[in-house]
């Protein structure tokens, strides 16, 4: 019986230690989360700039194009039927 106390008392000791590690890891990630965060911060932003208002225009022209590939492509297989 004492041994199984004894097994006891060194698994809380084992876990209050590994506790405290986990703890002090949960301390310097909180200090890193300060730092920039590699998006908004980053240097390869400067330069660029926001999509303009006309972007739907260019979505616009894409639609019409794969519509017209996917007519012609149907025309064709009709005409070879």
């Amino acid at each position: 019986m004492s041994l199984f106390i004894r097994q006891n008392d060194e698994r809380s000791k084992l876990q209050e230690r590994l506790a405290a590690e986990l703890q002090e890891r949960a301390k310097q990630r909180a200090l890193l989360q300060d730092q920039p965060d590699g998006v908004d911060d980053s240097r390869y932003i400067e330069g660029t700039k926001r999509t303009t208002s006309l972007a739907w225009v260019w979505v616009v022209i894409a639609i019409v194009v794969v519509v017209a590939f996917v007519g012609l492509v149907i025309l064709n297989v009709a005409r070879t039927a």
